[in-house]
């Protein structure tokens, strides 16, 4: 259970895929959510705003701080991936044939995260930001923490 949630539907290590932690107001971020959701045929993947109180309580549960705005966090089995680690893990679990794309956790980590920290510093002025949160549909919602 997540700590603190009180709810016990919502276990870390049970879900199949996992949990994917993002920027709620970050262009890009949401594009990588709509991008991941579109390519998750059986739903596998559940979804929080690292502005929520759920990412936060997510945050805390993995031993996280709660001011990792500039990473993506996907929580797997329980166990958390950030930056450059977490974006193969997670599309290793995709439609298609963007699980080939694993192979990029080869390139060692501290090129991916260089790239990674680049683009995280400058994302706001290369692809803006939003004044909310993405609000999800109403047959996404059950997706969202």
């Amino acid at each position: 259970m997540i700590a603190g949630t009180g709810d016990s539907r919502l276990e870390l290590r049970s879900l199949e895929a996992g949990i994917v932690l993002f920027d709620g107001i970050c262009n890009l971020c949401t594009c990588s959510v709509i991008f991941i959701l579109q390519r998750d045929p059986h739903a596998r993947f559940k979804f929080a705003s690292l502005q929520s109180p759920a990412g936060a309580r997510l945050l805390r549960s993995c031993g996280l701080p709660q001011d990792l705005s500039e990473s993506i966090i996907y929580i797997e089995d329980g166990h958390p991936y950030t930056k450059s680690t977490a974006a193969p893990r997670i599309v290793r679990n995709l439609s298609s044939a963007w699980p080939l794309l694993y192979v990029a956790r080869l390139v060692p980590a501290w090129i991916r995260d260089g790239i990674y920290n680049w683009v995280a510093r400058n994302r706001y002025a290369i692809f803006g930001k939003r004044d909310a949160c993405l609000v999800p549909s109403q047959e996404l919602v059950s997706r969202f923490l």
